[in-house]
């Protein structure tokens, strides 16, 4: 377990033990088939209150899988699923505060526009976004892509256009207490099977789609099969391709947003086993555009909202590091 990651546990406990942000939600839930303090009895109680229901129905009618692949909200408090939401299920619908978040990620943006793909409730912010079909080869045969488990998705879609008139996605990337071990991707089950296994199918499935990217370069293949970059290369396709074939959202570039809690050295600051440095060096080096990616904090992707409800929750939850 990292330092921070035990430190929010910790912090976690004493808000559900001595606040009213869970209001009155005991500890003590289960995950992974233990009780723990740390994780809600009732998962409902994890989402902000302003929001709760309307989130609870997004997910529901539009068909879109909890984390872990649960059909409810998991108790666990340091859920970042959870934490996305949070974060900016209440200000979705609300297109002055989603332009101040276009914005921040990206100054010359003038307008947000609304996500259509949604069949319900669309917005100016969509959430466990897939393709409109299955650009990265992840489907087996009769597979439909589903939302929030199983294929390459990203936590959160904003749509914008600059002054010129410039479309941009900005896909988002949510983290909260992450952090990875050496696990190599493109290996995985070659001993009991060197043939048919899980690197190798990965690698079918990805390898074209790199050495075609106009943003990865394809020296990296290495580094892209660990975590985070095994995640962050396929999202990267998965922009490329939207771009490329999508009808449903029209655009003419992305920017990546990857939103990591400054606080949260044990992913920023590791040095990872695929190139000896940290996290945001080694993912830049694998980038032939440095401007399509943008990693900041959640507080200050939030640091413009007018909602004094949704501030005080997050700052109480989520930014106070002396709790």
């Amino acid at each position: 377990m990292s330092k921070y990651q035990e430190r929010e546990k910790k912090k976690a406990v004493g808000l559900v033990r001595n606040s009213d942000l869970f209001e009155r939600c005991r500890g003590g839930g289960k995950f992974l088939k233990k009780n723990r303090p740390f994780v809600l009895s009732n998962g409902n109680y994890n989402l902000f209150k302003q929001t709760r229901t309307r989130a609870i129905t997004y997910f529901k009618e539009n068909k879109i899988s909890w984390w872990r692949g649960g059909e409810n909200p998991t108790g666990h408090t340091l859920s970042s699923q959870i934490a996305c939401l949070n974060h900016l299920f209440a200000i979705r619908d609300n297109e002055k505060e989603v332009l101040k978040i276009a914005q921040i990620i990206c100054p010359d943006i003038v307008e947000v526009l609304k996500i259509e793909t949604d069949d319900f409730s669309p917005a100016y912010i969509s959430f466990e976004v897939v393709g409109d079909n299955d650009y990265l080869n992840e489907c087996k045969e009769e597979q439909k892509l589903t939302r929030g488990s199983l294929f390459t998705s990203v936590d959160a879609l904003i749509y914008a256009k600059d002054e010129k008139g410039k479309k941009y996605i900005f896909p988002i990337e949510w983290k909260y207490t992450e952090y990875y071990n050496n696990q190599n991707k493109a290996t995985e089950g070659l001993k009991n099977d060197p043939i048919k296994n899980k690197g190798e199918t990965r690698k079918k499935r990805y390898t074209d789609l790199i050495n075609s990217s106009n943003q990865l370069k394809s020296k990296n293949h290495f580094c892209y099969y660990f975590e985070p970059f095994y995640q962050l290369m396929r999202q990267t396709l998965w922009a490329e391709q939207m771009i490329r074939y999508s009808e449903k959202i029209s655009a003419d570039d992305f920017i990546h947003v990857h939103v990591i809690p400054q606080e949260n050295s044990d992913l920023l600051k590791k040095k990872y086993i695929c190139s000896g440095q940290y996290m945001e060096i080694t993912w830049r080096e694998c980038l032939q555009d440095q401007d399509k990616y943008r990693i900041i904090s959640p507080q200050d992707l939030l640091a413009n909202t007018e909602n004094a409800e949704l501030k005080n929750y997050l700052s109480k939850r989520y930014w106070n590091t002396r709790n």
